[in-house]
């Protein structure tokens, strides 16, 4: 599985992945909008043993395949998407 990796320009720390390059259809306007402006930074390949610095690679592979998208925020701000 691909994963594409975008930046906040706004929010500091927050990266968006997609399954898809540029198709940000899948994530809901309430995601997307107070991430501000995105940058794509990165492309590569999400197998079974790769390790990522700051997110489980098995909760990113569920997001992208379940949801198009896997959002990661600094660990100092709430999630938004886990309900509280």
């Amino acid at each position: 599985m691909q994963a594409f990796v975008y930046k906040s320009l706004r929010r500091q720390g927050s990266y968006l992945y997609l399954a898809r390059r540029d198709d940000f259809s899948t994530v809901p306007e309430p995601v997307l909008a107070p991430l501000g402006r995105l940058e794509f930074v990165l492309e590569f390949a999400l197998t079974a043993d790769r390790r990522l610095a700051q997110a489980d690679p098995a909760v990113v592979r569920r997001n992208l395949t379940d949801r198009g998208f896997h959002l990661q925020v600094p660990p100092t701000m709430p999630d938004p998407m886990v309900d509280g």
